[in-house]
């Protein structure tokens, strides 16, 4: 495996990534396509306001939404979601934030819909109310929850959908009856094709990770109604620039080189045969299933997931047999050079072969039988 001089100088060990898309590892490599266009975009500077509309326009028309925006990732496009529900396009208001005196400042989310990343609707200013407990949520939970200070009602859009909650579709339209905004957070909601579609256009507000289709790790886009994408972009880094706005994103800046990465990787991941990026990743399960098959004491079966990588294979061990649980052979991998990083759920080790390229793939089915006794 050959080194990487930028790393080595600074003593960063590489890591083969058999573990997923992560802010951990910096997200995805881009593709040779999307990295070319970036160096292009880099050499040239253009104005970043109308790049940010030209780029909304083109994202927008591949979903079918009325508007689009990019943003510095997933999280900056959730908290400039709330500032524009709160602030609109009002110069005072936006200058104001992330003082909400006088504003509605309250973010409505089922209890049994909360997760790790919800915190950033409150980045700007706002608060979380939840509606319903841990065992779920009724409609007239939700309806109770939405009160005089709530500013737009939030979902966590990710299978598998829980029936213990209301829908996504009867939370939009619960919000929509209150004449409250919906937002969704469908970030690595991206495959099938119909299905991101389908998620870009299911609420007022609805925002993605740029990094799961191969754009930067540090790009993300929202997109829905006009009024409320013209909105953000009032609140944006570009925007405190402009008509004396004072926008709270001027901390969540992109630049012109990522925003091109967002646009070209969009463009990649519509016209790409995504067949045949499945068969890549299920030659290189077959690669680590080959090498691993006469190890005693493990087993792999390959799992489908609803997500835009189809399946995960998990590496099943009899400890009583291997002499290692799953958590040691993680941090035998951990400690190689190069770092392998796999996963580690129930017992099991988990790998994914979307962000390794084949050579990768080899090396880390050399390497697990190794560590796990086959020689």
């Amino acid at each position: 495996m050959n080194n990487i001089g930028v790393y080595e100088r600074l003593g960063v060990r590489r890591i083969i990534n058999a573990w997923g898309v992560s802010t951990e590892l910096g997200g995805w490599a881009q593709t040779e396509n999307v990295t070319k266009a970036m160096e292009e975009a880099n050499r040239s500077p253009v104005e970043m306001r109308e790049l940010l509309q030209k780029s909304g326009d083109f994202i927008a028309d591949l979903l079918g939404v009325e508007a689009a925006f990019v943003t510095s990732g997933a999280a900056a496009a959730q908290a400039l979601s709330v500032a524009a529900c709160m602030a609109g396009t009002d110069p005072d208001r936006i200058a104001q934030l992330p003082d909400t005196t006088g504003m509605k400042n309250e973010v409505v989310i089922q209890k049994r819909n909360r997760y790790m990343f919800d915190r950033c609707y409150t980045l700007t200013g706002a608060t979380l109310v939840d509606a319903g407990d841990d065992e779920g949520t009724s409609e007239d939970d939700l309806d109770a929850a939405i009160g005089p200070n709530t500013v737009a009602v939030a979902y966590y859009i990710q299978p598998p959908f829980d029936d213990a909650i209301v829908s996504l579709e009867d939370t939009v339209a619960l919000a929509r009856s209150r004449g409250v905004p919906a937002l969704g957070d469908a970030c690595s909601q991206i495959y099938p094709l119909d299905y991101f579609r389908k998620c870009a256009q299911s609420a007022d507000l609805v925002t993605f990770g740029a990094k799961y289709i191969g754009a930067p790790h540090s790009a993300g886009f929202v997109c829905g109604k006009r009024d409320l994408v013209d909105a953000v972009s009032a609140q944006s880094f570009v925007a405190y620039h402009y008509d004396g706005g004072k926008a709270i994103g001027r901390a969540m800046k992109i630049d012109r080189h990522e925003i091109i990465g967002v646009v070209t990787a969009m463009e990649d991941w519509f016209t790409m045969d995504h067949e045949e990026r499945f068969l890549e990743y299920d030659s290189r399960f077959a690669a680590i299933d080959d090498a691993l098959r006469d190890v005693g004491g493990v087993n792999t079966r390959l799992v489908d997931i609803p997500y835009y990588i189809p399946q995960v294979m998990y590496i099943d061990l009899d400890e009583s047999v291997v002499g290692k649980t799953a958590d040691e052979v993680h941090a035998e991998l951990d400690a190689g050079t190069p770092r392998i990083w796999v996963g580690s759920v129930d017992g099991s080790l988990t790998v994914v072969t979307n962000c390794m390229n084949d050579e990768e793939t080899a090396f880390v089915a050399e390497r697990l039988r190794e560590v796990l006794g086959g020689g």
